[in-house]
């Protein structure tokens, strides 16, 4: 079964403290539901397109684990503890 990989992007940080509360619950929930960070914080570096945004890269096992762990109560709360304290976009690829 190919690995998943959700990726996260951020547009905006429109409030910090919001942030901070989102990832205080976020990193346990999303630990508990298997995944493993393999990369967060600005780009070392962009090209062509690139935009210069705060980028977050977690493992999965599978893109089924990755979706249930997004749609788990635990993560629902660090997504509640966010609401509009950032613009962003998460992406959930299977791996190759």
């Amino acid at each position: 079964m190919p690995k998943a990989y959700w990726i996260s992007t951020y547009r905006a940080v429109s409030n910090p403290d919001k942030l901070a509360a989102y990832a205080q619950l976020a990193g346990p929930a999303i630990t508990a539901g298997g995944g493993r960070f393999l990369a967060r914080g600005l780009p070392a570096k962009v090209y062509e397109a690139g935009l210069e945004q705060r980028t977050v890269l977690i493992e999965f096992d599978s893109v089924a684990q990755a979706v249930a762990t997004h749609d788990s109560a635990a993560y629902g709360a660090a997504l509640d503890a966010l609401g509009d304290g950032a613009e962003r976009e998460i992406r959930i690829v299977e791996g190759v």
